[in-house]
């Protein structure tokens, strides 16, 4: 099983130590593991200036030095995106190497971030159209390997808010998955969602079968973890989702080069 979304004591909302994590990901028989802390551009967010990427690779090195003969482990990035803060983004990005960089929209207008306040004076269509076009422009820049929880807006959504239909919002979901699909950039499949609201993962099967309608092909699947329990959390119910939406493999972007690994393969191993 490969585990491509994982937080360390680098994001300011954990506290889980790397070695923690990797004996955790072993237990639970994740063989390919991307720590992908926080990389935060807007000043309001409680994880802006709180990466530190020279203590991330020292912490990194030392887990590979320790586990590298029984875990894959990738450096890697979530890096929050929107058009008001892409000059930053692309600068980042530029000085620093990843093996694995995840693109997240987190933020919606004048640097809110997309809770459950956001939601007051807003419909579920004032959300969800302008953050999945900032997700569009996140694919378009072509610096991301991976577009996060592309849905993220579903798990704070008020009750009063109705019913999420993904395919309302077709068009935007089209014009964000061709550009992810032309720039050979895949989504993730973040299974946080199956173990907290919405309870089910970010995006869901009718996403997903969008996806495979459109000529996609490209996954990854990432726990969103930020304690060692769920690490690998959720991933056998998302396997048998993504075959019966018509994906027979998962992205690994090990040593940077991107390859599908056949589902079943990787559920055996687990």
């Amino acid at each position: 099983m490969f585990d491509y979304h994982v937080h360390t004591t680098q994001s300011a909302d954990c506290s889980t130590p790397i070695f923690d994590s990797c004996e955790a990901a072993i237990r639970a028989g994740v063989t390919e593991i991307a720590f992908t802390d926080h990389i935060e551009h807007e000043p309001a967010d409680m994880s802006y200036g709180f990466f530190d990427y020279t203590t991330y690779m020292r912490d990194l090195e030392a887990a590979r030095d320790r586990f590298g003969d029984q875990l894959v482990i990738l450096a890697g990035a979530e890096v929050d995106f929107n058009t008001g803060i892409a000059s930053q983004v692309e600068d980042f990005l530029t000085r620093h190497e990843f093996d694995f960089v995840i693109g997240s929209v987190h933020y919606g207008d004048a640097g809110t971030l997309i809770f459950p306040e956001y939601f007051q004076h807003r419909t579920m269509d004032d959300v969800m159209k302008p953050y999945l076009e900032q997700i569009q422009a996140a694919a378009e820049t072509g610096w991301f390997d991976t577009i996060g929880h592309l849905d993220l807006p579903k798990r704070y959504r008020p009750l009063d808010h109705g019913a999420y239909d993904p395919l309302r919002y077709e068009p935007e979901l089209i014009h964000a998955m061709t550009a992810m699909i032309g720039r050979q950039i895949s989504f993730e499949i973040n299974t946080s969602g199956l173990r907290q609201p919405p309870r089910t993962s970010m995006p869901g099967p009718r996403v997903v079968d969008l996806y495979v309608r459109l000529g996609g092909s490209l996954i990854t699947i990432g726990s969103d973890s930020h304690v060692p329990e769920t690490i690998g959390a959720g991933f056998e119910r998302t396997f048998d989702m993504l075959e019966l939406c018509g994906i027979d493999g998962i992205g690994s972007f090990r040593q940077r080069v991107r390859k599908t690994v056949p589902i079943r393969s990787l559920a055996r191993s687990s």
